[in-house]
C-alpha cells in the first residue's frame, strides 16, 4: 500500500483506531465492574444471615461494588449451595457456607454438587461452640457427673435436635461416641420446640449453639454443663470446655465462610480472602461475631478448604461409625 497519499495515511490511521477501539470494547473490565451476590442459603433473620448482611457492606465498601445479599433458602442449605455451586465462575456470584455444606454431603443424601469439587473456598470468617446443656432435674452438675450417669444407665438419657442429619443431631452423636454413652435422639423441627421440653424436663439433654442457650442458663431455665470450643467463652466464661471437664481433647465448633464456584480465577480468590480478613480485624465485625459467640478465623484459601475437606471426612466417619441414619 501507498503511504506517501495523505487520504492513504489518513484511512490507515482511522482503521488502526477503529480496530484498538474495538478491541477495547471486546476487553472485559476489571473485577468487580458490577455488583456482587451473596447468597445465604437460608431464610432471613438468623445468625448466618445477620453475619453476610454486615461483611457484605463491609467488603462491599473495600471493593468498590455493592455486594448484595440474596436469601435462597430450602433443604437444609442446599438450594442456595446448589444455585452457587452451577453460577459462572467469575466472581459476581459468592456463597456465604457454613457447618451444614458438609454435614448435608456427608449424610448420604443425594445431593446436586460436590461441596468439595464443585466450590471454591475463599476464607474461613469465624467460628462458634455449643454447649452441652441439660435440664434442672438431671443430677449432673458437671460434665463428668454427665457422663457417669449415661454409662450407668444406657439409653436413659433423652436428647433434642432442630432434625435428623443437623449439627445438634451428630454433634451430640459425636459427644457419644467420644464419651463411650448411649442416648436417645428426639428430633424436632426446630430447636426452640427443643428448648422448651428440656425446660419442662421432657428431655434430658441438648447441643444447642452457646450463643442461642446462653441467655437460658444465665436466667436458670437450664444448666450448662461445658462447651465445646478449645477455650472459654466470653459469653459464659463460667462454662469450662469439654476438654477441661473431662472429656480431654473434645473440639466441636460452628463455622463459617466464604466460597464460590470452583475454577473461580486465583486473582478473584486472592482478591477476595485479602478484603475478607481485612474486614475481619474490624472491631464492628469482631464484636458481631462475639455477639454470636464466635471468634473470627482469618486464613487463607488452602487452609479454609482444608477445613471443609476435614469437617467432610469427620462426618462421614461418624455416620458410618455409628449407623447413624439420616433420611
Amino acid at each position: 500500500m501507498n503511504f506517501s497519499n495523505p487520504m492513504t495515511r489518513r484511512a490507515a490511521l482511522l482503521a488502526c483506531a477503529a480496530a484498538l477501539l474495538s478491541s477495547n470494547a471486546g476487553a472485559e473490565a476489571p473485577w468487580p465492574s458490577r455488583p456482587i451476590k451473596l447468597v445465604v442459603p437460608f431464610a432471613p433473620g438468623g445468625s448466618n444471615d445477620n453475619i453476610a448482611r454486615v461483611l457484605a457492606a463491609k467488603m462491599g465498601a473495600r471493593l468498590g461494588q455493592p455486594i448484595i445479599v440474596d436469601n435462597r433458602g430450602g433443604a437444609g442449605g442446599t438450594i442456595g449451595t446448589d444455585f452457587v455451586a452451577k453460577s459462572a465462575p467469575d466472581g459476581y456470584t459468592l456463597l456465604f457456607a457454613s457447618t451444614s455444606i458438609t454435614t448435608n454431603a456427608a449424610s448420604g443424601k443425594k445431593l446436586p454438587y460436590d461441596p468439595v469439587k464443585d466450590l471454591a473456598p475463599i476464607g474461613e470468617i469465624g467460628a462458634g461452640p455449643f454447649v452441652i446443656a441439660v435440664a434442672n432435674d438431671v443430677k449432673a452438675t458437671t460434665l463428668r457427673e454427665l457422663i457417669d450417669l449415661a454409662r450407668a444407665r444406657p439409653k436413659s438419657i433423652n436428647y433434642g435436635s432442630a432434625g435428623i442429619g443437623g449439627m445438634n443431631h451428630l454433634g451430640t452423636e459425636l459427644f457419644a461416641s467420644a464419651a463411650d454413652v448411649q442416648l436417645v435422639h428426639v428430633p424436632y423441627k426446630g430447636i426452640s420446640v427443643a428448648f422448651t421440653d428440656l425446660m419442662a424436663g421432657n428431655l434430658q439433654m441438648l447441643l444447642p449453639s452457646l450463643a442461642s442457650a446462653a441467655p437460658l442458663i444465665h436466667e436458670g431455665k437450664m444448666r450448662g454443663l461445658a462447651v465445646t470450643s478449645a477455650q472459654r467463652s466470653p459469653l459464659a466464661p463460667e462454662l469450662p470446655t469439654a476438654s477441661e471437664a473431662g472429656l480431654p481433647g473434645f473440639r466441636l465448633d460452628v463455622w463459617w465462610g466464604l466460597t464460590g464456584p470452583a475454577r473461580l480465577p486465583a486473582p478473584v480468590v486472592k482478591r477476595l480472602n485479602q478484603e475478607l480478613n481485612a474486614v475481619l480485624a474490624q472491631p464492628e465485625v469482631r464484636e458481631l461475631l462475639a455477639r454470636e459467640g464466635a471468634t473470627p478465623q482469618p486464613d487463607t484459601p488452602e487452609e479454609f478448604g482444608e477445613l471443609i475437606r476435614s469437617e467432610l471426612a469427620r462426618w462421614t466417619q461418624l455416620i458410618k461409625d455409628s449407623h447413624i441414619q439420616t433420611e
